[in-house]
């Protein structure tokens, strides 16, 4: 087991020990029927970038196995994170949103989410670089990702990926691409 991976079982041990968890958490892939939830959890975010409830149906179905769901005591998603393996870069995983349900924030879900996807993709499919992009004032992001380089011990380099003048209504900010890697097997 890597330091990563053991950072996680401390991680999901410390987040179901503590007093204001669910009794459990269930890490586990996304199904279909997990589309709505999904879609409620990043409407609710108030700053994701929503997609429309029929993407995350299919982002259920085809990208399933490069993303994770935590699950509640009931079976119900409280968060994610969707990503995907780059087709001209198989090394990168692109995580598309991380978003954690409002009842559930403050407790480090997020980045036991994201541990438990990179542990998932670095596996069996070659994956050894993460990327992202991040808007200059998502500090909770940026804060997530920065922690997420320092706990993997990999390096993160940031660049504009997207001016925001490219984006059609005008005042969008830029996009800034964070990559995290190499890391480690």
């Amino acid at each position: 087991m890597t330091a990563a991976q053991e950072d996680l079982v401390r991680a999901r041990d410390g987040f179901t020990d503590s007093a204001d968890s669910p009794e459990f958490l269930e890490i586990d892939t996304p199904r279909v029927e997990d589309g709505a939830a999904i879609w409620r959890i990043a409407r609710d975010s108030e700053v994701l970038d929503l997609n429309s409830s029929y993407s995350y149906l299919l982002w259920c179905r085809d990208f399933a196995a490069t993303s994770v769901v935590a699950r509640g005591p009931g079976g119900e998603p409280i968060a994610f994170v969707t990503g995907y393996v780059r087709p001209d870069r198989p090394e990168a995983l692109v995580v598309w949103q991380v978003a954690v349900d409002r009842e559930h924030r403050g407790r480090g879900l997020a980045g036991i989410l994201l541990d438990a996807l990179t542990a998932k993709v670095t596996g069996g499919r070659g994956v050894r670089e993460i990327e992202t992009t991040i808007t200059p004032d998502n500090t909770a992001s940026d804060a997530l990702f920065t922690s997420y380089a320092r706990r993997h011990d990999a390096p993160l380099r940031r660049e504009v990926l997207f001016d925001g003048g490219l984006f059609p209504e005008g005042t969008h900010q830029p996009e800034v691409l964070y990559r995290i890697g190499p890391l480690a097997a």
